[in-house]
């Protein structure tokens, strides 16, 4: 008897769930917040119940995760626009431009068409992400510039094709990370915390957020560190460094890997972290020009400097510069708060005592929770790192803030969107609470 028929009951839920997700996918205006509410919390439920039942079934979980995505393959996002620039940077990498020279409002305002479907993939894209040059590395173009190729003129055709990256990462993902899994000798479904989780269905495979491919190298990175396969470990880190910038954040804590675990770990450290510049400047190599520099670096400045959404300290910090200067201090907090991380990442890398490999995958965690619980922009996808992360721990404060992270979303319920500080305020006690009890519990069981 299969598990599907022992547990009928569960079947309405798994039903409801894809449902949810051709919804979310297909039909939803991102402005009908009270709909996507309900669509998550309903999904969310589903999930929490169905990894709590029975985490033995393989088969039928890797069904579901596969079922979840291949739900969402011929669906345009209905909750992001960045599509639309993916769209446009694969296809002037395909006609011979440089990506990072350009602004796609230059040549819109200049009745220019470098590409086909130019107009229509600029107003979809928007003006704010129009006007800025474009932040995505290397590998990340490589990626829009094959579902391009595969695509053609359509940009129905690529999203599909981009999707279909997206999905085979994740793929990827769960096959490598049982892997790591049966090393740390944990549940190897537990990656199907990750896998099943509807954040990470609906923001990656359904809006098309590339931190899936991202992930997907950072896993096999770390297998292959685990199989003491540290060159070939620092050149998949690289893949990861030049999918998304973000993964340079682990490149010091892997010192305290090859501190604790590996022979003549100081002079191997030295050579991973060689190998992981020099190849990403070997990627880089072909954009190269004194204009790339000055446009990309002021590009990714920009996070730091400008764009606000779903903070937490960084808001806080906000509204007491507010108090005693009279205005928004972002300029200033910009630019403290990396130095914050900074400190907190030389913490992890040098002194924090990590004496097994599990804890090796706390201290990644706790580095990527720090950045970002001290950022001044988290977008919900940005959580799938943490969800990730954590299913190789035994914490799940990233399964909750992933569930609250859903209010940030009110914002988009106005035109122009607006957040609610009270609303935004409400997520982060959600979060700290868990995490509060979280650590008690922990504690208490070690006591």
């Amino acid at each position: 008897m299969s598990w599907l028929q022992k547990n009928s009951s569960l079947i309405g839920l798994i039903l409801s769930s894809l449902l949810i997700f051709v919804y979310v996918g297909y039909f939803l205006d991102r402005t009908n917040y009270s709909a996507l509410l309900l669509c998550w919390v309903i999904a969310f439920g589903s999930y929490f119940y169905l990894m709590k039942s029975r985490l033995e079934d393989f088969n039928t979980l890797m069904t579901l995760a596969i079922l979840g995505r291949l739900a969402l393959l011929f669906s345009l996002p209905k909750l992001s626009q960045d599509f639309y620039r993916f769209v446009w940077d694969g296809n002037m990498l395909l006609e011979g431009f440089n990506p990072y020279l350009s602004l796609p409002e230059s040549f819109i305002n200049e009745g220019i068409s470098p590409i086909e479907n130019a107009e229509e993939l600029y107003q979809g894209m928007g003006t704010l992400n129009g006007s800025h040059y474009t932040n995505y590395p290397p590998l990340n173009q490589l990626n829009f510039a094959l579902a391009s190729i595969f695509g053609g003129n359509s940009i129905f055709w690529t999203v599909v094709f981009l999707r279909l990256q997206i999905i085979l990462a994740d793929i990827g993902i769960i096959y490598f990370g049982r892997k790591i899994l049966k090393k740390l000798s944990l549940n190897p479904n537990q990656i199907f915390w990750y896998a099943l989780n509807p954040l990470v269905i609906i923001e990656l495979t359904g809006n098309l957020h590339f931190e899936s491919v991202m992930l997907f190298f950072i896993v096999l990175s770390i297998y292959k560190l685990l199989q003491q396969k540290w060159m070939v470990s620092a050149l998949l880190l690289a893949c990861a460094v030049s999918t998304k910038l973000i993964p340079l954040l682990l490149l010091p804590l892997f010192f305290q890997w090859f501190r604790n675990f590996s022979k003549n770990g100081i002079e191997k450290f030295i050579g991973f972290g060689a190998i992981v510049i020099m190849a990403n400047l070997l990627l880089f190599l072909p954009f190269l020009s004194d204009d790339f520099i000055a446009n990309f670096s002021n590009s990714v400045g920009l996070w730091f400097r400008n764009f606000e959404f779903n903070a937490s300290f960084y808001y806080l910090f906000r509204e007491i510069g507010y108090l005693f200067r009279g205005y928004n201090e972002i300029a200033i907090i910009g630019k403290i708060l990396p130095v914050l991380t900074i400190l907190y990442l030389l913490y992890l890398s040098l002194i924090k005592k990590v004496k097994t490999t599990q804890q090796f995958f706390h201290i990644l965690l706790f580095a990527f929770s720090f950045y970002y619980l001290f950022s001044t922009t988290i977008h919900p996808w940005y959580l799938t790192t943490l969800i990730l992360l954590g299913a190789f721990t035994k914490l799940k404060y990233p399964l909750v803030w992933s569930l609250v992270a859903v209010i940030s979303y009110h914002a988009y319920s106005t035109e122009p969107y607006q957040e609610s500080l009270i609303l935004i305020a409400l997520e982060y006690a959600i979060l700290f609470g868990f995490m509060i009890y979280e650590t008690r519990k922990i504690g208490s069981a070690k006591t």
